[in-house]
């Protein structure tokens, strides 16, 4: 009921698809990683000459800032 045996020269040709697939998916994982930590660091680095024109430095401090004592301290 498990339908027609399979040759050895099948089987063996099956598995060698197999490893051509996996070896073809891993390579496409790789070449799509390369690519998004490509376009994450001109993201970062754009992301960084931006705030120098902005006047700020990122992300502030809940804690202290320059001017003053931050948001906790004004409103904590």
């Amino acid at each position: 009921m498990c339908g027609p045996k399979r040759s050895q020269a099948e089987n063996a040709s099956a598995a060698q698809d197999r490893v051509d697939a996996d070896l073809a998916r891993s390579d496409a994982a790789a070449q799509r990683s390369e690519t998004k930590r490509d376009d994450i660091s001109e993201a970062l680095s754009g992301r960084e000459t931006k705030m120098g024109g902005r006047g700020g430095k990122g992300r502030r401090s809940l804690f202290s800032s320059a001017g003053g004592g931050g948001f906790l301290g004004r409103f904590g």
